[in-house]
């Protein structure tokens, strides 16, 4: 079924999964059909067609387990994708996840989703908190160097069962473009209302037991990736162990829609006057749809937060006048409490975490969602890598260092603006309102009021893909091709198909110009020359960086007129930089590939090849 995104929203649907207090028109979801599995469908069942086994497993079809599915379908890996529902979101729970971040909706034009995103969805870059009436700070993103750079913007608002329903599509037309494969199944067989029951695991492969309308099957996979969400049973089955926090914190979402609508920024307030000194959040989504998030008093009713009328009643406080239907559309409302929790391993033998499975955090900084679509573009490209003899089995333990890392950071991070929104009594409460006051009037101080640090890409420190010099995403950056016609990083990334790229700066010499194509074949690597204004090109690959903005992500600091490297990741982050072709970029290669043999027979006896 093919979202028809022309509509206003989505009608009416059963709540479940908790949300059972939820108010509004609603949203409409689409819904996909039933398919028996292979597994099923066999004429005379035996051991060998009972039981089949694939190269991956992911179960949950959410916007984690999706956009790892069409991540593993651009690099020519086979999966099987099982979901328990039959349609896209959460079936009551609307809007859900809504801010984008700027490396995430890299990842969704790498995938071919992000033009859609960007036609449907919402660009914003400034935000704006209010102490009371007063502002007390104010940001651009777009001014931020961790923005600064890509040709994405630093966010888009969109609600999250769109980009969901996208991705569906995009891997129904990947499928189509690949064909059936060697079994008769799809590149991705996508297979909705097949719920999960049992896992277990051996050396040899993980099983898997589905319960489906059409009967029970077991199956197995060489990996499975868990994308089930907060309540993962998986957990339980693997011996998962958590490090958590439970706050006693209560939120309450209105999406609405206003015949004259607000300005175009995230608004948030810490003291809203409005909503009895408690914070509020406003932003806006596609369709016109406003997402305003109210805190609640800890020990407030769900179900009496949630009616109507109070909602009604709360909007009027906060714009000052009597709404009416005309002025002010209810389209769906819903409490929700969260908590914070980050497992202690993602990876549990051939069974690996990803998104809401793996961590949870406070919605502050809109962190959750974008982990999850990070999670999965980090272990898509080194599962691929495995699966194609490309890399060595144990690059994929550094999905745990670097994954891990970041989901303890974005905790961290969450937990401290929980705390700046809702201080105990004593020293956190003493140091928030301190803050405010001087924040009303001293610049020094609004950088410290805490609302919400925006996801930005996590900084990898702990890594064995990675050396001291990388870890740090790139940025999608413009560049001119050799005919002079206009590209940009992701290019360059999709080109390399999911190898490893190095990017060689400055002028060569001829023994480094000659090593590069040498490197390429032996270290099953691409090359390419990035040259400056002016400069003779070397290499068969090459391209121009004429704003600098290439070598600028890949931080890079050597003059332009001296040679240095950049060994970057289909994930488009840097394994490490160097400034010789010589055993430190063997080296970085052996890193990125999870072995210490793939390159020697490349490096010849010799410890450096640029002479």
């Amino acid at each position: 079924m093919t979202m028809d995104t022309s509509k206003p929203g989505f009608a009416s649907v059963a709540f479940t999964n908790g949300y059972e207090f939820t108010q509004g028109s609603g949203y409409a979801l689409p819904e996909y059909p039933f398919t028996v599995p292979p597994e099923l469908t066999a004429a005379e069942p035996s051991a060998t067609t009972a039981l089949r086994r694939y190269p991956v497993v992911v179960i949950g079809a959410g916007i984690t387990g999706l956009t790892l599915a069409a991540a593993l379908a651009q690099y020519g890996v086979q999966t099987v994708l099982l979901d328990e529902d039959n349609t896209v979101g959460v079936k009551g729970a609307s809007s859900r996840g809504i801010c984008y971040a700027q490396k995430t909706l890299e990842i969704f034009k790498r995938l071919g989703i992000y033009e859609r995103i960007a036609a449907k969805g919402i660009q914003w870059s400034v935000g704006r908190t209010f102490a009371g009436d007063d502002e007390v700070y104010a940001f651009d993103l777009r001014q931020q160097q961790t923005h600064s750079l890509s040709l994405e913007p630093p966010f888009i608002n969109i609600q999250q069962f769109y980009i969901e329903g996208y991705l569906v599509e995009r891997i129904m037309a990947l499928n189509t473009d690949a064909g059936p494969q060697a079994d008769g199944q799809p590149l991705v067989d996508l297979r909705w209302s097949n719920r999960v029951t049992a896992l277990s695991q051996d050396g040899e492969a993980a099983a898997i037991d589905v319960d489906t309308p059409a009967g029970a099957y077991r199956l197995q996979a060489a990996h499975v990736v868990d994308c089930t969400g907060s309540r993962s049973p998986v957990r339980e089955w693997v011996g998962a162990t958590a490090t958590r926090r439970r706050g006693d914190d209560r939120w309450c979402i209105a999406d609405v829609r206003f015949k004259d609508t607000p300005p175009v920024e995230r608004h948030t307030w810490i003291q809203a006057p409005f909503n009895e000194g408690r914070a509020v959040w406003q932003h806006l989504m596609g369709d016109g749809v406003w997402r305003i998030d109210y805190q609640m008093p800890p020990d407030a009713d769900p179900a009496e937060i949630s009616r109507e009328d109070v909602v009604r009643a709360r909007l009027n406080a906060q714009f000052r006048r009597e709404l009416s239907q005309e002025d002010c559309q209810i389209v769906w409302v819903g409490p929700y409490a969260y908590r914070s929790e980050c497992l202690n391993a993602f990876r549990h033998g051939r069974v690996f975490f990803a998104g809401d499975a793996a961590h949870v955090f406070s919605p502050f900084g809109a962190r959750g969602g974008n982990s999850g679509v990070q999670d999965a573009d980090n272990l898509a490209w080194k599962l691929a890598a495995v699966l194609h003899g490309r890399a060595a089995e144990a690059l994929l333990q550094s999905y745990h260092e670097e994954r891990h890392e970041a989901g303890l950071h974005n905790m961290l991070t969450t937990n401290r603006t929980t705390r700046f929104l809702r201080p105990a009594d004593g020293p956190e409460r003493l140091f928030r309102d301190a803050t405010l006051g001087l924040a009303r009037q001293h610049a020094f101080a609004r950088q410290l009021v805490n609302t919400g640090r925006m996801s930005t890409p996590n900084i990898y420190t702990q890594s064995n893909a990675c050396d001291e010099t990388g870890g740090h995403a790139t940025q999608n950056v413009r560049l001119a091709w050799a005919d002079g016609s206009q590209g940009e990083l992701l290019d360059l990334l999709r080109w390399a198909g999911g190898r490893l790229l190095l990017l060689a700066f400055g002028p060569l010499s001829e023994v480094a110009a000659q090593a590069l194509p040498a490197l390429a074949m032996d270290a099953d690597v691409r090359c390419v020359q990035v040259m400056a204004s002016g400069e003779r090109a070397q290499a068969a690959e090459h391209i121009r960086d004429v704003q600098g903005h290439v070598r600028s992500t890949c931080r890079l600091h050597a003059p332009e007129s001296d040679l240095a490297w950049a060994l970057l990741r289909p994930d488009g982050y840097l394994v490490a930089t160097g400034t010789a072709l010589d055993a430190r970029l063997i080296h970085a290669l052996e890193r990125g590939l999870g072995t210490r043999d793939t390159t020697r027979a490349m490096v010849r006896g010799q410890t450096r090849i640029d002479r």
